[in-house]
């Protein structure tokens, strides 16, 4: 009778690993998808900050540090906007909000996009899953019909 368990155990070890690396696969792009999902929350407050504030209102700005300084807004129709690539634009307060509100578009549909990852890694599980119960069913057969040999 062999150690070795027919020959069946580096394929299961083999399937485990890759079933554990696409879980972590996973995890990865859950956590891409809620760091996403702040990111729209920020959107959301300063769409909402843009939209209520006026010129003369006081303000907390960040300078870093998680310090913060009272300030005046001196004019709602100067709003600087980041745009990607490191660049930034001024806009008046309708054109700040249209180029968060297509930020948070874009941001949108790579969510879907992960999702869609996540539905491909959970697929690919399933497969590996219905492949490990074979090699387990086919190592369950080796073992017995070496026990039946034993027995004769």
């Amino acid at each position: 009778m062999s150690l070795g368990g027919g020959g069946g155990g580096g394929a299961m070890q083999q399937i485990q690993e890759q079933m554990q690396a696409l879980e972590q696969e996973k995890q990865a792009i859950q956590a891409e998808i809620q760091n996403i999902r702040e990111e729209q929350g920020e959107i959301d407050e300063a769409i909402e900050a843009i939209e209520t504030l006026e010129s003369g209102s006081t303000v907390q700005v960040p300078i870093g540090g998680d310090a913060y300084v009272r300030a005046e807004i001196q004019d709602m129709d100067e709003v600087v906007v980041t745009l990607g690539g490191g660049y930034a634009a001024e806009r008046n307060s309708d054109g700040a909000i249209e180029s968060l509100e297509r930020k948070k578009e874009t941001l949108d549909d790579r969510i879907a996009e992960l999702e869609a990852e996540i539905e491909t890694v959970e697929e690919e599980t399933e497969d590996l899953e219905a492949k490990a119960q074979q090699a387990q069913q086919q190592q369950m057969q080796q073992m017995q019909q070496m026990q039946q040999q034993d027995d004769e």
